[in-house]
């Protein structure tokens, strides 16, 4: 399913639990979001690179929702499905064809949505 095209985005509302979290612990939320946004500014990588590099996280860690999440973020950050794509086949020798296969099947829950 690679492709370079862009893929067309429509600003994904946030899963519910995240939000259930911002409204009942708006302190920890305002804490969190801004070590996020400390983090994001602490270097010279762009928006772009970035964005691959959480995916990259989120696939070596094996985390479904960060998947979900990063992939929605790289989208938004203007990477294309080929360049997510490649974020997670570059996994498979590091953390294994069955781990990788889960981490596609994540990345195309979200690809696939948004076609």
């Amino acid at each position: 399913m690679p492709t370079n095209r862009r893929l067309s985005l429509q600003k994904s509302k946030p899963p519910a639990r995240y939000l259930k979290f911002q409204k009942d612990y708006p302190g920890v939320f305002k804490a969190y979001s801004a070590l996020g946004s400390a983090t994001q500014k602490a270097g010279p990588l762009n928006a772009k690179i970035r964005a691959l590099a959480k995916l990259a996280i989120a696939v070596g860690a094996r985390l479904e929702g960060a998947v979900h999440s990063h992939t929605r973020r790289a989208l938004e950050a203007g990477c294309t499905a080929a360049e997510i794509h490649q974020i997670v086949l570059l996994a498979t020798t590091t953390i294994g064809f069955p781990a990788m296969m889960s981490a596609l099947s994540w990345v195309d829950d979200v690809l696939v949505r948004k076609k």
